[in-house]
């Protein structure tokens, strides 16, 4: 049974996932839908770095040989991505596969049996997929401890890091089943110094996120 009071058997993509949801609508936020894959990314970075499997160079993830593998498959994956024997740019590791993030961790979940997929047409004709939570009163609590690390006005250095990174990053992706755009400017000054606390304790993840960002909106514009 999944701990929904900390959720700290999920890992950090597998959250952000769910905090893609909006429970009362039990559907995917649809603003977001364009960066999806990299936020996912982004969260396995930082859930990386967090663990020690990968350190900052000069600007670059280096990859510690000595700490053991991660279990989870999408972690591994990315984690393959840096060599052992060469460090590559953050923004290089959030590009490799970030199209094939969203189906590797919705897939996990499904198999958890936290999210269920059915097949539907559109249209009465096109065939198609709709994702919904299996239970949308489970994500309640991960829902509002997250949203409580930005409304509630706490001490962004007391803040987790894991905490700091789902708020962050949903504010960076326009997940706005997590805050609306006027909770956003609304408390503006926290996010930005919650956004402090992910830069100081990993450097150079959320610049190489927000150039991923903006590539996924700038090839939908221009497409």
């Amino acid at each position: 049974m999944t701990d929904w009071n900390g959720t700290m058997d999920l890992t950090l993509p597998q959250r952000l996932y769910l905090l893609c949801f909006d429970p009362g609508r039990n559907k995917l936020d649809t603003a977001s839908v364009l960066v999806r894959g990299s936020l996912l990314r982004a969260a396995a970075v930082a859930e990386l770095r967090t663990r020690g499997l990968l350190g900052d160079r000069d600007g670059k993830a280096v990859r510690e040989t000595s700490a053991a593998q991660p279990s989870d498959p999408f972690l591994a994956g990315v984690l393959d991505h840096v060599s052992p024997h060469k460090p590559c740019r953050w923004f290089t590791l959030l590009e490799r596969d970030w199209y094939k993030a969203e189906k590797i961790v919705r897939e996990q979940l499904e198999a958890k049996r936290l999210v269920a997929g059915n097949r539907v047409r559109r249209l009465g004709i096109l065939p198609g997929r709709e994702v919904g939570l299996a239970d949308p009163g489970q994500v309640t609590t991960l829902r509002e401890n997250t949203r409580n690390t930005v409304l509630l006005g706490g001490d962004p250095a007391a803040a987790p890091v894991d905490a700091a990174v789902l708020a962050v990053f949903a504010t960076d992706g326009d997940v706005r089943s997590v805050f609306t755009t006027q909770e956003r400017r609304e408390h503006k000054q926290a996010i930005k110094a919650l956004g402090a606390r992910v830069e100081d304790a990993l450097p150079g993840l959320r610049k190489a996120l927000g150039y991923a960002i903006a590539a996924r909106r700038m090839s939908a514009s221009s497409g």
